[in-house]
């Protein structure tokens, strides 16, 4: 199909996306969280999923890939306090 024969184009496929390297990172603890998940929706650069293990209550923990930024939305929005946010400094040249 072609825009010429009143078709529409197909969309090119998705790249996936190349981690970025991290600027900051967590200290998750896992025995506090209560699974809500506002902290994986919250995250800009989508680097927390849930675990598929559960902590000493019976709930699923956020656990961090590469790519934080160390941005503190996951801090901000725990209703639990799990989070410690730590951001790296620039090296110095």
């Amino acid at each position: 199909m072609s825009e010429h024969d009143g078709g529409a184009v197909p969309n090119p496929p998705a790249r996936p996306r190349a981690p970025r390297p991290s600027r900051g990172t967590l200290v998750i603890a896992r025995d506090r969280c209560k699974g809500c998940e506002l902290c994986v929706e919250a995250c800009p650069p989508r680097v927390l999923t849930m675990s598929s293990s559960l902590n000493e209550m019976g709930y699923r923990y956020p656990e961090l890939g590469p790519g934080c930024t160390g941005c503190t939305a996951c801090q901000m929005v725990c209703p639990d306090f799990v989070f410690s946010v730590y951001r790296f400094t620039p090296a110095a040249h």
